[in-house]
């Protein structure tokens, strides 16, 4: 299976999940759009969902870790343990409204761009930005085992900052 193939499969699989429900009207509106996202992803937009869902998705496109969220949600005056934090971005995550990306170990980022692409890791700030070249393809995929199929690729290039 070459990249494009894990390509479709990873929309399909969006797609899906997405259709599982139904469709969102969005409006612009983030409150209204965060509604509409989780009833048509098949989660009850309870308060704490709803405003962890306005915090993460009412500011475009980002990357989060649960203590950035947490953070956030603290100084907005949401009262959400980090357990909560936790538990609402592995639901939206398994809802196909986040998507996952593992830095290392320790590091988890949740990513409000759900489409397909590749991230740029900067050590210094430990921030994780997109990268922006839709053409980026890996040259040669390893043989994949009996048994299994490529899920999706995350390619994170890690940068530093010239010494």
């Amino acid at each position: 299976m070459n990249e494009n193939n894990a390509t479709h499969h990873d929309e399909d699989a969006h797609a899906a999940a997405l259709l599982s429900g139904r469709q969102p009207a969005l409006t612009g509106c983030p409150w209204h759009d965060v509604n509409e996202m989780l009833q048509s992803a098949g989660l009850r937009p309870t308060r704490q969902r709803m405003a962890l869902g306005w915090l993460l998705f009412g500011k475009g496109a980002r990357h989060l870790t649960a203590e950035m969220l947490y953070e956030e949600a603290t100084l907005a005056k949401v009262p959400v343990s980090l357990a909560t934090v936790y538990n609402t971005l592995n639901q939206l995550t398994d809802a196909g409204l986040l998507r996952q990306v593992s830095v290392d170990g320790t590091k988890t980022y949740f990513d409000t761009n759900v489409t397909t692409h590749h991230h740029y890791y900067l050590e210094n700030s430990h921030e994780l930005v997109d990268i922006e070249d839709p053409h980026l393809a890996l040259s040669k995929m390893p043989e994949v085992p009996e048994g299994y199929e490529i899920a999706r690729i995350d390619m994170v290039v890690r940068l530093r900052k010239k010494r």
